[in-house]
């Protein structure tokens, strides 16, 4: 197993512990301790940009999105790959909402474990989740890693698209941060060697 690098270590502390022009610090935790992870690290989508961009290959950036969702949402070609944290049921209904049933992917650690091995990786490498907006997914993503010997993992706090303005009540649109409002590219065009296809 490849391990980070004292450069690649080096430039993800500076990014995650000391202002960086135009993007200040490393995120804050979040308040809600149901968005909080045991490793207590965070990042923007500006700063998770920039940790990829510095680190490379020696950073896993992982997108916990259902890829059906970033069908429509958007994908950024800075991920290294998609392991959704959450998969649809296209077969079952939510049953208190209306909409089709989502279960936690039970093969999630694995996989990650996996996207490690295949890029010659080992669990000291810092590892970015980032899902839509940072909280429903993130941290949970997170959290089922723990107790498995990963290092470092940075959650997204503002995930994918943002938060929802509140501005017009009647047209909440996500466009207050997130990476889709950042500087870093994306664009509706998928990758299929990154895209998490079922069986």
């Amino acid at each position: 197993m490849r391990r980070p690098t004292f450069a690649v270590l080096a430039a993800v502390a500076a990014i995650a512990t000391t202002a960086l022009p135009g993007l200040g610090g490393a995120a804050e935790a979040p308040n809600d301790p149901a968005e909080q992870t045991p490793w207590g690290l965070y990042l923007t989508a500006e700063e998770a940009g920039a940790m990829k961009a510095a680190g490379g290959n020696e950073v896993l950036f992982v997108d916990v999105r259902e890829p059906v969702e970033i069908m429509f949402t958007g994908f950024t070609h800075m991920v290294d790959v998609n392991i959704p944290f959450m998969l649809v049921d296209p077969a079952r209904w939510h049953p208190e909402k209306p909409v089709l049933l989502m279960e936690e992917n039970a093969d999630f650690p694995a996989m990650i474990e996996a996207a490690l091995d295949a890029r010659g990786l080992d669990k000291a490498t810092p590892i970015i989740l980032m899902c839509r907006s940072g909280g429903d997914r993130g941290a949970p993503s997170a959290r089922s890693l723990d107790g498995r010997g990963f290092e470092a993992v940075y959650v997204v706090v503002d995930g994918f698209e943002g938060v929802t303005s509140d501005a017009d009540p009647d047209q909440p649109w996500r466009n207050v941060n997130g990476w889709k409002n950042s500087s870093w590219p994306w664009s509706y065009r998928l990758d299929p060697e990154k895209i998490f296809t079922r069986d």
